[in-house]
């Protein structure tokens, strides 16, 4: 029997173009595999709308979006029987760039047609979905004032990090992750389920999506000057070895800090008390991975 599948396109997202997208879809989609619908997403909160519908109708929803969309879709999709994949469009693509899902979307959607799917954990803050990242401090500002803008990509929000980060000042956090307390300043603090942000920037370079646990990322104050390596080891996956990195794995972390303020949700930024609580919740999302994930992830579950 044919699989049913469902594709959930945001038109807007990282400011690319999906007219395309359906004709791709009936190009390299393998109909002897699948039939198919595609729904267009008008405003906020329908992609999960559209998502939380498909259950039990459709055998896989695909995300064809940026990090906003796949968390969207996502979150309406765990602990269900759907599969998920992704059809990355957005500005980072981190979720995708860690399933090592390719960025051009003809090999994506042939991807599809493999349908290698993995069982991966998701994260909750405050009883909010995150699966690739959530953070506090600096990324959590950046991504605030990165939605404002009204270009999206990698340089811009290169250009919104330089700006601000001669006028951002650090925070002191109380930790408690698993029973053990922390008392930390911290320049920014990342919940990290994968490895990295999006853009194969890497701020925990030995998480895993499947081995139950979160890495939490203590970026401590750094001199202005040290920006440039810091981001460096990001890319070349060495940010845990610089001195400024502290990184503890955990299952169940409670974060107090000194006020309100920005977070993000798998880049999507949304104000937060000062008080948060976040869990990891094990192998909670079906999910399509691309053929070198396990290759590219030592095989890590």
């Amino acid at each position: 029997m044919k699989k049913k599948a469902l594709f959930i396109i945001n038109p807007i997202s990282g400011g690319k173009t999906k007219d395309k997208v359906p004709e791709l879809i009936k190009r390299f989609l393998d109909p002897e595999i699948f039939t198919y619908h595609i729904e267009f997403t008008r405003a906020h909160g329908q992609a999960h709308e559209l998502a939380s519908k498909a259950v039990g109708v459709y055998d896989l929803v695909v995300a064809v979006g940026g990090d906003g969309t796949v968390n969207e879709i996502a979150s309406a999709l765990a602990g269900t029987a759907a599969v998920f994949a992704i059809l990355p469009y957005g500005s980072g693509n981190g979720l995708s760039r860690f399933l090592s899902i390719p960025m051009d979307t003809a090999e994506a959607i042939r991807t599809l047609n493999h349908y290698y799917v993995e069982v991966i954990d998701g994260a909750r803050i405050n009883g909010q979905w995150f699966f690739n990242m959530a953070g506090m401090g600096f990324d959590a500002h950046i991504s605030e004032v990165f939605s404002h803008q009204k270009s999206r990509g990698f340089i811009t929000y290169f250009k919104s990090s330089v700006k601000e980060i001669t006028t951002y000042k650090s925070q002191r956090y109380q930790l408690n992750i698993d029973g053990k307390h922390y008392d930390r300043e911290a320049f920014m603090l990342s919940f990290a389920n994968s490895s990295q942000f999006g853009n194969n920037a890497h701020v925990a370079p030995h998480a895993s999506v499947q081995d139950g646990l979160l890495d939490v990322c203590v970026i401590k104050p750094f001199p202005l000057y040290r920006f440039p390596e810091m981001g460096l080891r990001m890319f070349n996956k060495t940010a845990d070895k610089s001195d400024y990195v502290e990184i503890i794995k955990g299952r169940h972390i409670e974060v107090k800090r000194q006020q309100a303020g920005p977070v993000h949700l798998d880049g999507e930024p949304q104000l937060l008390g000062p008080d948060a609580e976040i869990e990891v919740v094990p192998r909670i999302l079906k999910v399509i991975v691309g053929k070198q994930y396990k290759e590219n992830n030592n095989g890590e579950k």
